[in-house]
């Protein structure tokens, strides 16, 4: 099947799911929307492959940009209206961890749960360790550092998605991500290249950067996020702030459109086409994408493949992965308190509605006509340490966990 052909099946079989609005009258052109290449930027690119945000009536452009760092900056100034984003991007920067305090950028929906990994170093933790295997690595880790090694981890952003899952899971091996390692930001496409010449011992990064240090034999699948909190929040699309407040009949047309792709990313047959486009923007091999988004994970040397049946990377699910929950803002407020990242208790529900753009997306959701259920605000279940957080109650939820700060 020729682009063409694809685009035009993907626009039929959208038709009719939700009607477009009268035609949006704007001055500035062309609206630029930011993407890291990721697989989980899929929603954002193929609104455009099939023709949603024209269908909207909004003139888009997909931007590819280099790092979190530059999203952020761009989101900032202006120069990008909207982007796929770390869900906790906002919280960080608003905090003043990773950038400005005080700067809010608004976020509108969530567009993707699960679906990044924990990959290790082959030379270091391989045929020590298996998938899933948190009890074995403090040993290891100690071992490495007995000998004189700097044990070295990586994440995407201080205090995005990636770094907040990576020390969730050093704190499940019983490792203090302050104290015992070091932790260091590295973008998402130049991860498996660092591990080969041995700057890290291992990441926390999305799809298809796992995937690719597996074919290439530098690192193995030690887990994926999933396996760490089953359908967590993970990337959301995220709105410079002026634009967002100033203009939201168009800032509800990019919704729509995204939402739209979102639901055609969910049938499963559609997976598969869906990695080839995917491919272009990311820059990187289809079946290193295809695999994993239809929930086959190769896990590296000698530990074979896993099939996630239920919470493989989801984009929809009736609404409910797109609804933008207050609860995920406490959650990871809470993660910055339990690490020392934030010197006080926050105003974890002030922050979170201030950032989060609930009322919008429940009004955006209704004139599509999709039901979703707000159940926000019940706690939290489904982690790899058995703790149940209660983001009516962070400050108590934080001292069930064993490794922390405070």
């Amino acid at each position: 099947m020729d682009r063409r052909d694809f685009i035009k099946r993907g626009s039929l079989a959208l038709a009719g799911a939700g009607l477009a609005g009268p035609y949006i009258s704007r001055a500035q052109g062309k609206l630029r929307i930011g993407y890291i290449p990721l697989t989980d930027c899929a929603s954002v690119v193929m609104a455009k492959e099939l023709g949603l945000y024209k269908k909207y009536s909004v003139d888009v452009d997909v931007s590819k940009e280099a790092s979190w760092p530059n999203v952020r900056d761009k989101l900032l100034n202006g120069e990008l209206k909207a982007s796929h984003c770390l869900f906790s991007m906002p919280f960080s920067v608003y905090t003043g961890i990773g950038g400005p305090a005080g700067k809010i950028m608004p976020i509108a929906m969530i567009i993707n749960f699960n679906g990044q990994a924990i990959t290790l170093s082959q030379k270091d933790f391989g045929g020590k360790v298996g998938f899933r295997e948190i009890s074995k690595v403090k040993a290891i880790v100690d071992g490495l550092k007995g000998a004189g090694k700097n044990v070295t981890f990586a994440m995407t952003f201080p205090g995005g998605t990636h770094d907040i899952w990576l020390r969730y899971w050093l704190g499940a091996c019983g490792i203090n991500p302050n104290k015992d390692v070091r932790v260091i930001p590295i973008p998402p496409p130049q991860m498996v290249a660092n591990m080969r010449v041995g700057n890290m011992d291992g990441y926390c990064v999305g799809e298809p950067w796992n995937e690719v240090a597996v074919r290439e034999g530098v690192g193995f699948t030690h887990l994926a996020t999933q396996d760490l909190w089953k359908d967590h929040p993970e990337k959301a699309l995220v709105f410079n702030q002026e634009f967002f407040s100033k203009n939201v009949e168009e800032v509800k047309a990019i919704m729509k459109a995204v939402l739209e792709a979102s639901r055609w990313l969910d049938d499963l047959k559609n997976r598969k086409e869906a990695s080839k486009v995917i491919a272009r923007y990311v820059n990187a091999k289809a079946e290193d994408i295809e695999t994993r988004l239809l929930g086959v994970y190769h896990l590296g040397k000698g530990l074979g493949e896993h099939k996630y049946k239920d919470d493989y990377m989801l984009f929809f699910k009736n609404g409910e992965v797109n609804l933008p929950k207050y609860s995920y803002g406490v959650f990871f407020l809470a993660q910055y308190r339990r690490w020392g990242m934030v010197k006080q208790a926050p105003d974890y529900l002030g922050i979170s509605k201030k950032l989060i753009a609930k009322p919008l997306f429940l009004q955006v959701a209704k004139e599509m006509n999709i039901s979703v259920k707000d159940d926000d605000m019940k706690p939290l279940r489904g982690f790899i340490d058995n703790v149940v957080f209660d983001p009516n109650k962070p400050e108590e939820s934080i001292k069930a966990y064993k490794v922390r700060e405070v």
